[in-house]
């Protein structure tokens, strides 16, 4: 049985183990990145193919007489066409659950930026700002204590569950918003309520028709002018030039984002622009601790294996 794995740079596979991956099918081929124009003729004596960003499309689907099974190295399905693949009987597989602690972790590094503003100093101590100081210390950036504070958390599957007990760990009260579903869930509260309260506003809900752009001007118009808005679920929960425009204006504190609609973004993203007041953007790096992307490798090693199982039975 042949496989393939489409875009093994998004997960640089030299500092995992892949020996469990390696031995899960007879034969494997392994490629860094993959274009485009590049994906039928790679995936045409596939039985199983690996992608994390690589699209397979209803026509590149159709066109693989082989293609038994898609795994999907991420949580999220919306680079293959689902439709296509279910009319040919071909499983999509993907991983959920992985990457936890490292984004959970991520998420509170950002919050703890934006309230400490320790970057901003430390980069003022590197230009020698500290040197020519007066006094002993520098007082040049308002400083948040959190204890205290009000963290409202959008989302509360296992992320946003994690992020709240990082909260609780300093003090901070929690606010959870009302599901999207509909359904009624004790402990929750009216988003209204939660942005009118929250001085952190932690994004972890996924991306669908009623949180596309969610974060809107009027989202942003009624958080507290001292709030931070933190992202590291999706970006397309954000109208971007709504959030650089309440920036601009002094709408809200600040914000810290791990995700963008595009990724990678063109360089003249609103979000990108040099004279944005205090917005801190990672590059998608949330997840990609070591021990998580090896959590992910292992759990696409398992659906190989239990699809296998389930072919032979």
């Amino acid at each position: 049985m042949r496989g393939v794995f489409l875009d093994t740079s998004t997960m640089k596979l030299e500092e995992l183990d892949t020996s469990a991956l390696e031995k899960s099918l007879d034969h494997w081929a392994f490629f860094e990145t993959t274009a485009p124009g590049e994906t039928a003729q790679r995936i045409a004596d596939a039985e199983v193919v690996i992608t994390n960003k690589v699209v397979l499309d209803r026509a590149l689907i159709e066109d693989a007489p082989n293609l038994r099974l898609i795994c999907v190295c991420a949580t999220g399905t919306n680079n293959v066409d689902l439709g296509a693949a279910a009319e040919k009987n071909i499983p999509v597989l993907n991983v959920s659950g992985y990457t936890g602690s490292s984004l959970a972790q991520h998420t509170l590094a950002l919050i703890l930026a934006l309230a400490t503003r320790w970057h901003q100093y430390d980069a003022d101590v590197k230009a020698g700002r500290w040197s020519e100081s007066k006094i002993f210390c520098r007082l040049d950036y308002p400083v948040l204590e959190l204890a205290g504070k009000t963290l409202g958390i959008i989302g509360y599957g296992d992320l946003g569950q994690k992020v709240a007990k990082l909260g609780e760990a300093l003090g901070m009260r929690i606010l959870v918003a009302d599901s999207f579903s509909g359904e009624q869930k004790p402990g929750r509260v009216p988003l209204a309520k939660l942005l009118a309260e929250s001085d952190v506003v932690s994004l972890h809900c996924p991306l669908t028709e009623h949180t596309d752009k969610l974060v809107n001007h009027s989202f942003l118009a009624s958080m507290k002018n001292s709030a931070f808005l933190i992202n590291t679920a999706r970006g397309g929960l954000v109208d971007e030039p709504a959030l650089a425009d309440a920036l601009h204006k002094g709408e809200i504190a600040g914000a810290a984002l791990d995700v963008l609609g595009v990724e990678p973004p063109p360089a003249d993203h609103p979000l990108l622009a040099a004279n944005i007041p205090n917005l801190i953007i990672t590059p998608h790096n949330a997840w990609i601790s070591r021990e998580s992307r090896q959590r992910l490798l292992n759990g696409v090693v398992r659906n190989i294996i239990d699809w296998k199982a389930q072919e032979r039975d």
